[in-house]
């Protein structure tokens, strides 16, 4: 070897390593077409200190306690269900001791569902019902918000296809000039202010985590299992969504997949997360669609 080589390698192997924010590159990064205000609250729980010390302990703590809840619902699988306490207890959960960030995107999921699911529907070539949820204060969840977010999805999806089916029809690309965007709401919420206390710290992942062993404990077991599948509906949506654009450019960073082959309810937490990053993301998808044609059309 050269004393030249030698020199730079020991160089190379010696420099100081300059410090890098990877906090900073992901809050850089534009790959999720996310809205600024859901970009920001997702970094806050990220640099979040209860993310980084709480979450490794809570993870295999809440898991261990999704396989406890699973054996004895084997043999009671509707005892102890209460889907009004389930309900209570999340939003006493939420409102005394989860982040401010984290709250706001909770309450924006059923927002942003409720936007995509009325887009599909505004561009079927049949009349499809939907219910939209849409609470503006952490009390609205006690109304069995999380329960009917489940159940509506399922019923859109029957609803859709057996219409399409009965009709002879299907979901097909629409000119991008004709698509209705009109469901899609451009502006944040307005949701109230979130609880600050000083107890307020935990992040929305720990908080998930936490909270889906006692969801599966106040569910039935068909209840649960019913909420955990449907979070590989994800796909099914984005391709509707897709398909009406046109464009499918957005399908590949959908991680919900196959419900064909339902995944096991220990990563229900993660998945969940999971499904509230794609419908952040497809929202954005459509609200740049949505200017996009206010521009061509010159609103």
């Amino acid at each position: 070897m050269r004393v030249d080589d030698a020199l730079a390698r020991s160089m190379i192997v010696h420099s100081p390593v300059p410090e890098v924010d990877a906090f900073r590159a992901l809050e850089l990064d534009t790959t999720l077409p996310l809205a600024p205000e859901a970009r920001r609250d997702y970094m806050a729980n990220l640099r979040s200190g209860s993310r980084q010390f709480l979450l490794p302990c809570v993870r295999p703590a809440a898991r261990s306690a999704i396989v406890v809840n699973q054996l004895w619902k084997i043999l009671l699988p509707t005892a102890f269900s209460s889907s009004r306490m389930l309900h209570k207890s999340i939003v006493f959960g939420l409102r005394h001791f989860v982040r401010p960030e984290a709250n706001r995107l909770v309450l924006r999921h059923f927002h942003l569902g409720s936007d995509i699911l009325g887009f599909i529907a505004a561009n079927a070539p049949i009349p499809v019902p939907t219910s939209p949820l849409r609470p503006m204060r952490l009390e609205d969840l006690e109304d069995h918000a999380f329960v009917r977010h489940d159940v509506n999805l399922f019923r859109f999806v029957i609803a859709l296809n057996e219409r399409l089916a009965r009709f002879g029809e299907r979901l097909g690309p629409i000119p991008f000039e004709q698509i209705d965007f009109g469901p899609i709401h451009d502006d944040p919420p307005a949701l109230e202010p979130m609880p600050q206390g000083r107890l307020n710290r935990i992040d929305l992942q720990s908080a998930i985590e936490c909270y889906t062993p006692a969801y599966q404990a106040l569910l039935s077991d068909d209840e649960f299992w019913r909420a955990s599948n449907s979070l590989q509906l994800d796909e099914t949506i984005a391709h509707y969504v897709c398909t009406v654009l046109g464009d499918f450019q957005m399908l590949p960073l959908v991680a919900n997949r196959h419900p064909l082959i339902p995944e096991s309810t220990l990563r229900a937490g993660h998945r969940l997360m999971l499904h509230g990053l794609g419908t952040e993301a497809l929202h954005g998808l459509l609200t740049q669609k949505k200017r996009e044609q206010a521009r061509l059309r010159g609103d």
